[in-house]
């Protein structure tokens, strides 16, 4: 059983994984972060799973990082923020090398981690009226451990477009820049999920699952040595003052001495 995400599969093996911390507009906390990695792993193992839709309950996607859990992070010490860093990570390459095709299908919006998990589909879908953005930078962190993925994604010219600004940007530029396939109707947006699974389930799954890691070989290298790389560069930030300040600014209600008006 799980807490914070949901999983259904259907007779002909589709399974649809949904993110259900409505309440916490489906925040990644450490739980979801740990369901996260055994939801992949159970799918992956499965023999009758032929494809996976990734989508949220409620208005948003997911909107990053739990408050929570970033509040433990600030009172933790480096080698506890590496571990908890690296589980996030390893959920994100779980995700990753799922060996069934992933098709993301945003309902809503999707920030920082949130951009990291419609990263990691295979194909990613979104309504036409979200907004995205890496906003780490706001808060005087870096998108680390998502970075492999997005720039994966992106490709290093457009991420640098929006990687480090912290702008949101709507449905039609995620388009332009590569992180959604295509953006439609709110009300279409399932039916355009099926529409990309549909011709899996014609397809040899050993196929499907051999392709899938022969394209990760030819692309970008996210390996443990890259991963590791990210985690480190992310827990200089936590050690830094700007991310002290910007995060007890963000809890505050208030502003970092950055950040102009």
């Amino acid at each position: 059983m799980f807490e914070t995400i949901t999983i259904a599969c259907d007779d002909r093996g589709v399974a649809t994984l949904t993110l259900s911390r409505v309440d916490k507009h489906n925040a990644m906390s450490a739980t979801m972060i740990a369901e996260l990695t055994r939801a992949a792993e159970q799918l992956g193992a499965d023999p009758g799973v032929r494809a996976v839709i990734l989508t949220g309950a409620g208005k948003t996607f997911c909107a990053g990082g739990d408050l929570g859990w970033m509040q433990d992070q600030m009172a933790a010490d480096p080698e506890t923020r590496f571990i908890e860093a690296r589980k996030l990570a390893l959920a994100l390459q779980a995700l990753n090398t799922l060996p069934k095709p992933v098709i993301g299908a945003l309902q809503g919006n999707a920030f920082g981690g949130g951009v990291g998990l419609a990263s990691v589909c295979d194909v990613t879908l979104g309504a036409d009226h979200l907004k995205m953005g890496l906003t780490e930078t706001r808060l005087g962190l870096i998108p680390a451990t998502i970075g492999p993925y997005v720039v994966a994604r992106m490709g290093e010219a457009r991420a640098r477009r929006v990687f480090m600004s912290g702008r949101l940007f709507d449905a039609a530029e995620a388009v332009e820049l590569g992180l959604l396939a295509r953006a439609v109707p709110a009300d279409d947006l399932m039916a355009a999920a099926e529409a990309e699974v549909l011709p899996y389930l014609s397809c040899a799954p050993g196929a499907v699952a051999a392709a899938k890691r022969l394209t990760r070989t030819l692309g970008p290298r996210i390996d443990d040595e890259v991963i590791d790389h990210t985690i480190r560069a992310l827990v200089e930030c936590w050690e830094g003052e700007e991310a002290k300040e910007g995060i007890a600014a963000f809890f505050a209600k208030g502003k970092p001495g950055w950040m102009a008006g």
